[in-house]
Order: structure tokens, then C-alpha cells, then sequence
């Protein structure tokens, strides 16, 4: 898969994660709520995964950095002068959050995830522009 089909299909998937997440949103006070939250978390769980390798392969193409894990792509992304240090650190901590949705059987777990994906879906996309440049 090439840089430019990572790039779409980074932003398609980020656009399904908000979609999921405010559909959960919505619904919290309903029957449904833990399906949709769970949705939410599982399509978190591959966006950031599509982040991170498009990330990778935007440092390899244009600036002949080769990273080899999510954290150290996004350090190398900040020390490229892509990122402001306030931004890196939110999304290192969202690489953590993603290390632990394999807990997400756990419901305290689940919904203390899911209260973070909001602001993990507005720093990506904060992202995304360069990303497209």
C-alpha cells in the first residue's frame, strides 16, 4: 500500500471514528450504548494503528526518516518540525490509550477510553491537514 492510498484510507477511517463515537454519544442514555461505545473503541483501535503507519510512511517519503514504532514515528514526526510539543505529548498518551483497549472487557476500562477518543479524534485530525499536504 502506497503513501497516498494510507492517506485516504487514514481519513476515511477518521471520519468513521467520529462518526461512531457521536453516534454513541448520542445514544448514551439507551439500551444500545455499551454496543455503540464498544464500536467506538474497536474502530479507535485501527485508526490510530492507520495513523501512526501513515505517519511512518510520510517521514520515509519525504523527510528519508525510517521509524519502526508509534511512538518513536511521532517523536521523529515532532523533531521533524511537524508536531508543537503540547500536541506530541496528547498523542503519545493516545498511543497508551490504544495499548489498552485489549482491557476494554473491563467496563471502567471501556468507558474511561471512550471518554478520551474525542479529543484523540480532534488531535489526529489536527494531523490530517499535514498529512495531505
Amino acid at each position: 500500500m502506497g503513501l497516498s492510498e494510507l492517506k485516504e484510507n487514514f481519513e476515511n477511517a477518521l471520519l468513521r471514528l467520529r462518526e461512531a463515537y457521536e453516534r454513541a454519544i448520542a445514544i448514551k442514555t439507551e439500551e444500545d450504548y455499551c454496543f455503540f461505545r464498544d464500536s467506538a473503541i474497536q474502530r479507535f483501535e485501527f485508526t490510530v494503528e492507520i495513523f501512526w503507519k501513515t505517519i511512518k510512511d510520510y517521514l520515509r517519503e519525504y523527510e528519508g526518516i525510517a521509524c519502526r514504532s508509534p511512538k518513536g514515528c511521532i517523536r521523529d514526526f515532532f523533531s521533524a518540525g511537524y508536531l508543537d510539543e503540547k500536541l506530541t505529548i496528547s498523542l503519545l498518551e493516545m498511543i497508551d490509550d490504544r495499548n489498552i483497549t485489549s482491557h476494554t472487557y473491563h467496563e471502567d476500562l471501556a468507558e474511561f477510553i471512550f471518554k478520551k477518543i474525542g479529543q484523540h479524534i480532534d488531535n489526529m485530525e489536527k494531523v490530517l491537514p499535514i498529512l495531505l499536504q
